[in-house]
């Protein structure tokens, strides 16, 4: 490194890499005092596991049941029963779109959010252009299977009841 001219003066390698060194420490030590507010910010993240209560933590046990069985009654809220899938399979007959491949009915994309409005909150959630857009194969006029459709409300549906199902207490637990 040569020697470089600042303000008519000459300075060492040895007071260039001093100066260079000065200046990496400050820099270093902002950034760092930096990071010690975005630290402090992640104190503040909310905590997402808290262990399981043990056996002599009863109230704790009695929240904690209490809290999965609201839950669980809420989720349970969200499924379709019998005659709201009636009437959902009602709807997308009502709504199919013209011409039918061979026997199978097809819905285009207008009429499917139509049915949606049309079918209720519990249904809204799977009348989305995600959905319709994995159910889109090879039609030529951009249209699903109405079988294929309500099959995929039904497994979607199945799926559920069955996690619902693992987090019910047997009934050789004890109850306290």
């Amino acid at each position: 490194m040569t020697s470089v001219l600042c303000h008519g003066d000459q300075k060492s390698e040895q007071e260039l890499k001093d100066e260079e060194m000065d200046l990496f420490t400050k820099y270093y030590s902002e950034w760092k005092g930096g990071r010690k507010n975005t630290n402090e910010l992640h104190k503040t993240i909310p905590r997402f596991y808290y262990r399981l209560p043990a056996e002599d933590e009863v109230l704790l046990q009695k929240l904690r049941e209490e809290s999965r069985a609201v839950f669980l009654q809420r989720k349970s809220r969200e499924l379709l029963d019998n005659e709201e899938l009636q009437n959902l399979w009602f709807l997308l007959d009502k709504h199919q779109t013209p011409p039918m491949i061979g026997e199978e009915a097809m819905i285009n994309y207008e009429n499917f959010l139509k049915v949606g409005e049309k079918a209720g909150p519990k249904c809204k959630q799977f009348f989305t252009a995600k959905v319709f857009a994995k159910l889109l194969h090879t039609d030529s006029y951009g249209r699903i299977s109405i079988m294929q459709f309500f099959n995929y409300v039904m497994r979607k549906g199945n799926q559920f009841s069955l996690c619902l199902i693992e987090f019910l207490p047997s009934r050789n637990q004890v109850n306290f």
